[in-house]
């Protein structure tokens, strides 16, 4: 009997030690809840469609003559000043990530002014101060202003004789807007403070360049024939400048459509601005732009300043495009040295900070089209969310019903393991918002809900090969360990399965359809761990139990319900009785 048991082979699938591996997971579940509570993130962040807010996908697009300029190097610079951008103006907690080659989110919270940054988010900003060769308005000229202003001068042209310190009205149009768009006629760019005009009489300036070349000629027709007018249906101003090649003049209009203009070509790239800022002069009143260049710029804008103050207007003016369209055009009075200007005229806080912005955080090396826009109010994120949480409360009661019903006491076990696989999802979805910055969006709890199922299969492909084993004859303990191997199989390639078409949903996808696969992704795995190191280790240890080991009727293991006769084994072969010898 000795040598018979030690030379016994253990079943397959061992037993193990399986109180030792519910220890190892249950430390590390209070591990992961104490990282929770200890990092202060105690609820997974919710995204636009949850939260409310702005959500905007940008994709980006190669410009003119630079096929190869979508890269990952890029793409990141184009991140980081898209951040600087939304946060500069005030904008908190504003979210920015890479998605895929092409596209980049942008989410903007609740709570907060979305509506300043939506304008900028996909702004290109290609930044350039263009002198201004011809100007005309796109409305009924005004008439001539006391102060000598000639008779047809444009709207969003500079009026009168330059000032170095005009006032908020002083020879504007007659609509002068209160935002960068449509900036009014008595925008003037100066030094931030009084320039001494330099010794000896001033040279003659040359013309503007590119002033007499064919060219310009050829613009001048196209420029008589030129409406910037907004169009009737989609309010979209022209922009005939958006892809001009800035070493030649080109057409150009003011971003309210109310003035037309023929600019030269770029004498200072945006590139060339250090900081700008836009601060409100307590000794004038009034808002203004302050800028400041660099090495490089400075001497650039020195001397382009120099020659457009020698000229006569229009042509004294310096015409800020960005993207192609004319923000200001301001006039020029005097050379500006030092490295810093100002631009002073219709500005209101809005308008000046938003300029300022623009200038300081400089061109996003990509263009990008807007893909999508979507807009969630707090109130209908809340409902969202809402029937959400109803929706996985229904699905996970039904999942919990059908196991009891009909695998009564084996229901405990799953449902002890689907709490532990909530448990882990929450936590870990609470721990990578600030991690990774994931949020739970609304496609992700329809992944969390698909989980569930996912998660009771695994529990359901286990107890029946066991219910199989013992139909087969066998006690419950040794029928644990051997359907084990055979259930871990099945296990392991659906979990697989899923977790592929996850991976593949997440690469090919972007926005929030990602978060769904992400959810199912992360939930698939999560599966893997609970199955092996809860729900096996469980069952192990409950089978060692007089409940579950001997067959209770209500421990759904009841060799009778499950259609195995007694005796579980085979019976032993007796020997037939001996006949008694004749006498």
């Amino acid at each position: 009997m000795a040598a018979a048991k030690k030379g016994r082979r253990p079943a397959t699938g061992g037993q193990g030690k399986p109180g030792r591996t519910l220890v190892l997971i249950l430390i590390a579940m209070v591990g992961l809840v104490g990282g929770m509570f200890w990092s202060g993130h105690t609820t997974p962040r919710l995204g636009i469609d949850l939260a409310g807010g702005t959500s905007i996908t940008l994709r980006a697009e190669n410009q003119p003559g630079k096929p190869n300029a979508i890269n990952n190097e890029n793409m990141q610079t184009a991140i980081d000043i898209i951040e600087r951008r939304v946060n500069g103006l005030g904008v908190s907690e504003a979210e920015v990530q890479q998605q895929g080659d092409k596209h980049i989110i942008v989410n903007i919270p609740r709570a907060t002014d979305s509506e300043k940054a939506k304008k900028q988010v996909g702004t290109t900003a290609q930044l350039y101060f263009r002198p201004v060769l011809a100007a005309a308005g796109s409305e009924p000229l005004p008439e001539p202003s006391a102060s000598g202003q000639p008779s047809g001068e444009p709207s969003g042209s500079p009026s009168g004789k330059p000032s170095a310190k005009p006032s908020a009205g002083e020879g504007s149009s007659p609509k002068p807007s209160a935002t960068t768009q449509g900036r009014a006629a008595s925008d003037a760019l100066k030094a931030p403070s009084p320039t001494p005009t330099p010794s000896g009489a001033p040279t003659p300036a040359p013309q503007p360049t590119g002033t007499g070349d064919a060219a310009v000629q050829e613009l001048g027709q196209k420029f008589a024939t030129l409406n910037c007018a907004p169009d009737p249906k989609t309010k979209q101003v022209a922009n005939p400048a958006s892809t001009a090649d800035p070493a030649k003049p080109t057409l150009a209009c003011g971003t309210e459509g109310d003035a037309k203009y023929i600019l030269g070509p770029a004498e200072v790239a945006g590139t060339d601005v250090d900081e700008a800022k836009g601060v409100l002069d307590p000794q004038r009143g009034m808002w203004i732009v302050q800028l400041g260049f660099t090495d490089g710029g400075a001497k650039k804008f020195a001397a382009t300043t120099g020659k457009l103050a020698t000229q006569q207007q229009p042509q004294n003016q310096f015409a800020i495009t960005l993207d192609g369209q004319v923000m200001s055009a301001p006039s020029v009075s005097s050379a500006i040295a030092g490295g810093s200007a100002e631009i002073s005229g219709s500005f209101n806080q809005e308008s000046a900070t938003e300029l300022a912005n623009v200038l300081s955080y400089g061109a996003l090396p990509l263009s990008f089209e807007q893909e999508s826009t979507t807009t969630v109010t707090a109130a209908l994120g809340g409902e969202q969310l809402h029937a959400g949480l109803i929706a996985g409360a229904i699905g996970l009661a039904l999942v919990i019903i059908y196991l009891v019903v009909y695998y009564r006491g084996l229901s405990l076990i799953a449902i002890a393991s689907l709490g532990v696989s909530a448990i882990l999802t929450y936590t870990l979805m609470s721990l990578l918002g600030p991690a990774i910055g994931f949020a739970l969006n609304l496609p992700a709890v329809c992944g969390a809900i698909v989980a569930i199922g996912i998660t009771a299969d695994s529990f359901i492909v286990y107890f029946e090969r066991v219910r199989d084993e013992i139909r087969e004859g066998r006690s419950l303990r040794p029928a644990v360990e051997r359907g084990w191997p055979r259930a871990r199989r099945t296990i392991l390639v659906s979990d697989f399965v899923s977790f592929l078409a996850a991976a593949v949903l997440f690469i090919v996808t972007v926005g929030k359809v990602q978060g769904f696969a992400f959810t199912l992704g992360l939930t698939t795995l999560l599966d893997v761990v609970v199955v092996f190191l809860f729900t096996k280790p469980l069952m192990s240890l409950l089978a060692r139990t007089k409940f579950f080991g001997g067959g209770h009727p209500w421990s759904g293991l009841d060799p009778k319900r499950l259609g195995a006769k007694p005796p579980l084994r085979r019976a032993r072969r007796t020997s037939a009785p001996t006949e008694p010898k004749e006498a």
